[in-house]
């Protein structure tokens, strides 16, 4: 009978054991960090995971996340630099960097959370309402929410709280002024291409300007050039037929008279010639000497009745004058209703 009673009260004895044992070991796992309370008082900060002890029905222990916490702040009414009303939808991450001031100063994440949401809105009012509305929705959109997290993160370090980050989700205007100033954004835009499109075409004439100024300058070089050319050509040409005509006269005259047939008498079907058959004109067709036709030189008898000897002919044409022969000896040629010209008593058209 009494080994069942001290049976049954060893084992009422190890359970206490077993439970006491229990309620004095605890675990703080990776993502946690945690605090030992006595009475309400802290006695010591747990950072590491592990296996803890910690004194049964006396001790508690109290957990905190390590992870990085979200911030959701309502939407709030801000006033920019340019006096534009706007409707800002921020939010943010922290995380708990020192439990024993986190734990004194709030004590509780929800706590934590509307301390937060003050400091957030308090931070954002105060930013914007140095930046217009143009900063904040397209030039300086990254730099002021930088400016927010350190304004948020140097008020929040007394409760313990490292703030890591602060995004603006949404920057609008109230409902009732976004199509007016739409409309007046959309107008300077307008404006300013206009005035860009203004300038390129200034830039465009001027350009213009300058290429046809250049063009007329190189053109006139060119002609300038081209007519020295030309003029070398011709002194050049007109040396070569003084030579040629100094070298034999006659067949220079003949050959100037066949360039005289081939203006005169070419393909054109508008030309008409009204002229003798016997004009000095056509004396190298039965001749090719050219002088079969020219009349024999008036010799007047003598007293004594011999024959007086014809006197000499002149000297040859200067070489200037041989080369203009085709324009004495070549009839002009008439188009259409021009008036004729005559040849001796012989009529050109």
């Amino acid at each position: 009978m009494k080994r069942g009673i001290f049976g049954g009260i060893g084992l009422i004895i190890i359970a206490v054991i077993g439970v006491l044992a229990y309620l004095s070991m605890f675990i703080v796992d990776q993502t946690q960090q945690a605090l030992v309370l006595r009475f309400g008082q802290v006695i010591r900060p747990i950072a590491q995971p592990g296996l803890y002890y910690k004194l049964p029905l006396i001790d508690n222990v109290v957990y905190f996340d390590k992870r990085i916490l979200d911030l959701d702040s309502p939407p709030l009414e801000v006033i920019a630099s340019d006096q534009k009303r706007l409707v800002v939808d921020a939010w943010g991450r922290y995380k708990i960097v020192d439990p024993l001031r986190f734990y004194q100063s709030v004590g509780t994440i929800p706590v934590a959370d509307s301390r937060l949401s003050v400091l957030l809105n308090s931070a954002v009012r105060q930013v914007l309402g140095d930046a217009t509305f143009i900063q904040l929705v397209r030039d300086e959109r990254a730099d002021l929410m930088k400016r927010i997290t350190e304004r948020v993160d140097r008020e929040a370090t007394s409760l313990g709280i490292d703030v890591v980050d602060v995004r603006i989700r949404r920057a609008d205007l109230p409902e009732a002024n976004s199509q007016a100033i739409y409309q007046r954004m959309q107008t300077e835009r307008q404006r300013e291409a206009t005035e860009i499109r203004a300038l390129g075409e200034q830039q465009a004439r001027r350009i213009r300007a300058e290429a046809d100024r250049t063009a007329t300058v190189i053109v006139a070089e060119a002609q300038q050039e081209s007519e020295r050319e030309r003029g070398s050509g011709e002194a050049r040409r007109n040396e070569i037929f003084a030579k040629a005509f100094g070298a034999d006269p006659d067949f220079f005259a003949f050959y100037r008279s066949m360039q005289a047939y081939q203006q005169g008498l070419g393909g054109n079907s508008d030309t008409r010639l009204v002229i003798s058959p016997d004009s000095e004109f056509f004396r190298f067709f039965n001749d090719a000497t050219g002088l079969a036709m020219q009349p024999a030189p008036n010799v007047p008898p003598r007293a004594d009745g011999a024959v007086a000897e014809p006197e000499p002919t002149a000297a040859a044409p200067a070489p200037d004058a041989a080369m203009d022969d085709a324009a004495v000896t070549a009839p002009d040629v008439v188009d259409g209703g021009a008036t004729p010209a005559t040849d001796g008593g012989n009529t050109i058209e």
